[in-house]
């Protein structure tokens, strides 16, 4: 049985819809239900449920989005930082090989020599460049802190998207902006996000860090292109001209714009659909809320 954290949150739900599509033993845990974020409750969780694997899709995003963190530093700390570590000072104990869902978010650009960021390059938009959202800062301290520790999984999605419209859903947010910036990103489609977790558990490969986005990169235009082309939206949308309009224009926090290298987890015989194919496949299945 998989024990899921974060069961009131978008990627856990996410993750106990595939695993129940899919037949999988799973139990989704809210904090409603124990309060998993103290070391009792995250015990009792543990000796309840007695799971053969867990599962850490808890965390604090902000809502609507990452500027919120800024203004809630010490709840988006607490989600993303302290938790993962008591998690994994627990687990260790237990003797509990886990997975905890990262992020892409700690990068911004792309590499020199125009490549993707691999899992052996460190994050450059974290709080020791200084030049980053909170959100960011906080993931990857966590990241830092779970590399001590040799029973765990992190997962790193960028941008999540799937058919099925919703205010966290990548894809959802592009039809909702009526003014983009242009750019290169990296994204990862959910359910192979969750097929590509699933085959690390059930295949035991290596414990470590894993880059699971979408083969490929992809230009904010291009997705609203085949947004257009899918008759999704008939929306006029704006662009800003620039980075330098984009953030004066309305005040914003520092957004994460970057490109991951996948090839570690694609190399371990998992596939992903090339970036391009996965959204248009997305958008021909789409459905609103």
């Amino acid at each position: 049985m998989i024990l899921i954290l974060g069961g009131s949150g978008y990627m856990a739900s996410e993750f106990s819809n595939w695993f129940s599509e899919h037949q999988i033993p799973h139990h989704l845990l809210s904090r409603s239900e124990i309060n998993y974020s103290t070391r009792a409750g995250l015990v009792q969780a543990l000796n309840k449920y007695t799971p053969k694997f867990l599962i850490n899709a808890a965390g604090y995003t902000g809502i609507p989005n990452v500027d919120a963190s800024e203004l809630n530093k010490t709840r988006c700390m607490l989600a993303n930082t302290a938790l993962p570590a008591l998690i994994a000072e627990v687990c260790t104990e237990k003797n509990l090989t886990w997975g905890h869902l990262s992020t892409g978010c700690i990068y911004y650009g792309e590499k020199p020599d125009g490549h993707g960021f691999t899992e052996s390059d460190p994050p450059n938009f974290s709080f020791r460049h200084n030049n980053c959202s909170f959100y960011s800062g906080t993931k990857a301290l966590a990241e830092e802190i779970l590399q001590e520790f040799d029973n765990v999984y992190i997962w790193r999605l960028r941008r999540p998207f799937n058919h099925r419209s919703n205010p966290r859903n990548y894809l959802s947010k592009v039809i909702s902006y009526n003014k983009h910036l242009e750019t290169r990103n990296s994204i990862t489609r959910i359910d192979e996000l969750v097929s590509s977790c699933h085959s690390c558990m059930s295949q035991k490969l290596p414990t470590g860090i894993y880059n699971i986005t979408n083969p490929g990169v992809i230009r904010t235009s291009e997705i609203i292109q085949m947004i257009q082309e899918h008759a999704v939206s008939k929306k006029n949308f704006e662009f800003y001209a620039n980075e330098e309009e984009f953030y004066t224009e309305i005040e914003r926090t520092p957004r994460s714009e970057c490109i991951l290298d996948s090839s570690k987890i694609q190399n371990c015989g998992i596939y992903l659909t090339e970036i391009h194919d996965a959204i248009y496949q997305t958008l021909q299945k789409w459905q609103n809320a």
